[in-house]
């Protein structure tokens, strides 16, 4: 469908890339134009840290609250302990309530990067659903809501059929998620107002579910709209680096990791994660996406500065690309490399390269760090690294040993 908004958020959800779908393009556009539209984007407490996965839901929020609109960041305290099963080839581990307050925490700290939180009209506001699930009667809940929702249509939703259709079962427990998702809607609705849910596609069930049952229960139009949801263009889903997932809290992966990772954005990425990651001009992200040979370099660069930028600061970006320049272009040791701190006593009468290799994060295991040395993919301090039994002792780390792996992974090991 082809559709042409009057308000500034849709248009610029779609000029950038953001919109894969929406229940009532007409009626949010209209909402939008008529005044300030609380949505909610719901993120399940599931670890310490998101990662770059749920940055396009956060840029969404972004953009939400720079077009005049209210970002409500609502924290699945409730929903964790049963856990989405949308398009999962199994069950989530439960978590208990100690752990989900713990990773809510960690969670917590990324948002204030991207969104205003206060108490205006616009301003954010971080709410947990924990506050309306926990005190659910359940008896209640099944004559008051559980009446609304049709069984068959539920096992209609592709997210619950891809499951059904493997060997792995869906549990009772999981089977509720969608329940209690709709019913954050509705709670949101009653309680704040809130307009317009989005999420990512796989939550297209989820979100028409929540319309459903606020127009049955309370009679009041609200919209969902969904973003794509992204793989990069060799078919991996975005997130993922070779070495797991790319978090967005600096003490899980660090600036200088982060700002890596976007820097080896594949040339047919770029043009779209400009759009996406970062504020330039949808002219300007098109002009670098176009770029060729090694002219493409310098706009991943931009792109690695920008994104880096906004979640980090810009002088964790400007020290992160400092160190990058002198790593790749002069064969130095950067200030900001990823560091192996070890005491004297822990290096004992040597430590292999391999340990090394494995506890700097260059490799997953010994046996990866065997085979990156065998195949030539491993160097210290510059130099090519074939002896897999090089033993590295206290003398050895008078000065920081620069390790590296193929020619974008590198860390230090330095005595502490």
């Amino acid at each position: 469908m082809t559709y042409h908004p009057k308000s500034e958020f849709i248009a610029i959800m779609m000029e950038r890339g953001y919109l894969a779908d929406c229940t009532d393009y007409q009626g949010l556009d209209e909402a939008l134009i008529k005044g300030v539209v609380p949505a909610y984007i719901g993120f399940d407490a599931t670890a310490k840290s998101l990662h770059v996965g749920s940055l396009i839901q956060i840029m969404m929020f972004r953009w939400l609250q720079k077009t005049g609109h209210k970002p409500l960041v609502l924290m699945g305290g409730g929903t964790t302990k049963v856990g989405d099963p949308s398009f999962r080839a199994d069950e989530r581990p439960l978590l208990n309530e100690e752990q989900i307050n713990a990773n809510i925490d960690g969670i917590k700290q990324v948002f204030a990067n991207y969104v205003t939180f206060g108490d205006g009209p616009t301003d954010a506001t971080m709410l947990n659903n924990a506050e309306w699930l926990d005190g659910l009667n359940y008896l209640e809940f099944l004559r008051d809501i559980g009446r609304h929702f049709s069984v068959n249509r539920m096992l209609s939703f592709e997210s619950v059929k891809s499951r059904l259709d493997r060997e792995q079962s869906l549990s009772f427990l999981e089977f509720n998620y969608m329940i209690l998702q709709a019913y954050d809607f509705l709670e949101l609705n009653r309680r704040y107002g809130c307009l317009l849910q989005m999420g990512g596609s796989d939550q297209w069930g989820n979100i028409v579910n929540g319309i459903d049952l606020t127009r049955r229960v309370l009679d009041h139009e609200i919209y969902g709209l969904t973003s794509p949801l992204l793989t990069t263009s060799d078919g991996k889903k975005m997130g993922k680096s070779q070495d797991g997932a790319v978090w967005l809290n600096g003490d899980m992966v660090s600036p200088y990791q982060f700002w890596q990772f976007w820097r080896n954005t594949t040339d047919a990425d770029t043009g779209r994660f400009l759009k996406l990651y970062t504020e330039l001009p949808v002219d300007e992200c098109e002009r670098l996406g176009a770029l060729a040979g090694s002219e493409i370099n310098e706009a991943k660069i931009i792109l690695a500065n920008e994104v880096t930028a906004l979640l980090h600061g810009r002088a964790a970006a400007d020290a992160a690309a400092a160190t990058a320049k002198e790593v790749f272009e002069k064969g130095g040791v950067g200030d900001d490399l990823p560091t192996l701190d070890l005491s004297a006593a822990e290096v004992g009468d040597g430590m292999s390269i391999v340990q090394l290799i494995v506890k700097s994060g260059l490799a997953k295991s010994g046996k990866d760090a065997k085979r990156l040395i065998a195949e030539g993919g491993a160097k210290i301090n510059d130099a090519p690294l074939s002896d897999a039994g090089l033993m590295i002792d206290v003398a050895a780390l008078a000065s920081p040993i620069k390790l590296s792996a193929g020619k974008k992974r590198h860390a230090l090991v330095k005595l502490s």
